[in-house]
């Protein structure tokens, strides 16, 4: 039989600091019990250890586990009768944890559509280019845009685009030649950048969406002009008022936008946002999550991203999460706050798990020679049996461990306080044994880490 209570499963060195974060809360809004089944670490707990120890769950509505143990949890929902879940990795996450809606966040939705450019489609193979297309849908691309350069001829547009449409992708060509643009639109291509009032005529001689641009830079006249001919023909259009780089007219090119809305409130537009992520040296998750909150206000629906950059390489991924989230947002009229971390690459918005005052109370309490790392404002905190000893800079805690004969372990506890050192200096969070996360800015971590060392016991949860 449930009841109405939530009960904590946590390890011996957590159970103090779990109680304290327990009667802390303003209002839990809950009854809770705490249980401590016995073992040291929470990390190293196993669903085998809960079932053989956690007893009786009488007036239990649900069961948390700390978020490092591992184990099959609807075994010990059928065993014991009661809901289990998985709590945050960290003590100081629980009440954010516990306080979110039901359910998770829905990121599924959003308004805008990705074009992706291969800027150098001329210059690849067929081969080459339905590779890279295939990458840039992964990373989130709609529409795979081919890119043609002036002076440079491209005879094998037509049998690309043909392969990618025949492989399931949705195509637009990228020119200001009219030549080019009917060629790629005759093979397939759904969408075609860029037509002016001079070369609208080319618009109507195929089945492909135009994108119009200004023959003159930033006249919205023409712009609604050309848009208004070809609807007069029962031709639909995208309009592109042109996004400008920074220092290059962009606060006014933003503008133009905010006009073009409120002149054609009906029309399609498309803003590239290459212009500015491209060439703005500075970390683009934030550029993109700024533009994309523009476009989202704006109802701008489509964008082109471009990905050349070394420091660019990682933008329609993040165009993908700014969508989402933005349009959550939007939808919910909420912040785009604790949506999603995938845009903060660089900082946490929680960097530090516990104090410096709550990891010397935990401190004193090991009873072990295994170390453990943990990080707060005041430095890296390094400690076990021996000793506690804090630094901000990592060469100072390597005196104390006296690893000259165990190379293995002197690798592994190197490689963890450069980690914490990187973490402490950014004002991220770390967790001995795990990657740092960097959200969409870094590949997603490897699935398995066989060298780590599973001797070594984890930072405390709960």
């Amino acid at each position: 039989m449930t009841g109405d209570r939530i009960l904590f499963v946590t390890g011996r060195l957590a159970e103090a600091r779990l109680h304290s974060v327990l009667n802390e809360m303003e209002s839990a809004g809950f009854r809770w019990e705490v249980r401590q089944i016995g073992v040291k670490v929470a990390g190293l707990m196993t669903a085998e250890i809960v079932a053989n120890r956690l007893g009786a769950v009488d007036g239990i509505a649900k069961v948390i586990l700390p978020g490092r143990c591992r184990g099959d949890l609807d075994r010990l929902a059928d065993l014991f009768g009661v809901p289990f879940e998985r709590g945050p990795d960290d003590l100081v996450d629980l009440p954010e944890y516990l306080g979110r809606k039901a359910g998770p966040i829905d990121l599924t939705g959003h308004s805008v559509r990705i074009f992706a450019e291969i800027v150098d489609a001329s210059a690849l193979s067929v081969a080459a280019i339905v590779a890279k297309a295939a990458s840039l849908r992964e990373d989130g691309a709609d529409v795979i845009d081919l890119g043609c350069l002036p002076g440079t001829t491209f005879p094998h547009l037509e049998e690309s685009v043909s392969e990618l449409v025949r492989q399931g992708f949705t195509v637009s060509v990228d020119s200001l030649d009219p030549t080019e643009l009917k060629r790629g639109a005759k093979a397939g291509a759904t969408y075609l950048l860029s037509l002016t009032e001079r070369t609208l005529d080319a618009a109507l001689e195929v089945e492909a969406t135009p994108i119009l641009i200004p023959a003159k830079h930033g006249d919205l006249d023409e712009l609604c002009r050309s848009w208004e001919y070809l609807a007069r023909q029962g031709k639909s259009a995208i309009v592109d008022p042109i996004l400008d780089p920074i220092a290059f007219g962009f606060t006014e090119s933003l503008t133009r936008f905010q006009t073009m809305r409120t002149r054609l409130p009906q029309a399609e537009m498309l803003m590239g946002i290459g212009n500015v992520t491209e060439l703005t040296d500075a970390d683009t998750t934030g550029i993109t999550a700024l533009l994309m909150a523009a476009v989202e206000e704006l109802g701008v629906g489509n964008v082109l991203v471009v990905q050349v950059s070394p420091h660019c390489r990682r933008a329609v991924r993040e165009t993908d999460w700014a969508r989402r989230i933005m349009h959550y947002a939007h939808r919910t009229n909420s912040l785009p706050q604790r949506i999603s971390p995938a845009l903060m690459g660089l900082r946490d918005r929680r960097p530090w798990a516990a104090s410096p005052e709550q990891i010397a109370r935990l401190a004193a309490e090991v009873s072990d020679h295994n170390w453990r790392i943990e990080v707060a404002e005041d430095g890296i905190h390094l400690f076990n049996k021996a000793g506690h000893w804090v630094a901000t800079d990592p060469y100072a805690l390597w005196p104390h461990l006296d690893m000259a004969k165990d190379g293995a372990h002197a690798f592994y506890l190197g490689a963890e306080l450069a980690k914490a050192h990187i973490a402490w200096s950014l004002g991220k969070r770390y967790v001995q044994d795990r990657d740092l996360k960097w959200g969409v800015a870094a590949d997603p971590e490897p699935p398995s880490r066989p060298h780590r060392n599973p001797d070594h016991s984890k930072t405390e949860s709960s």
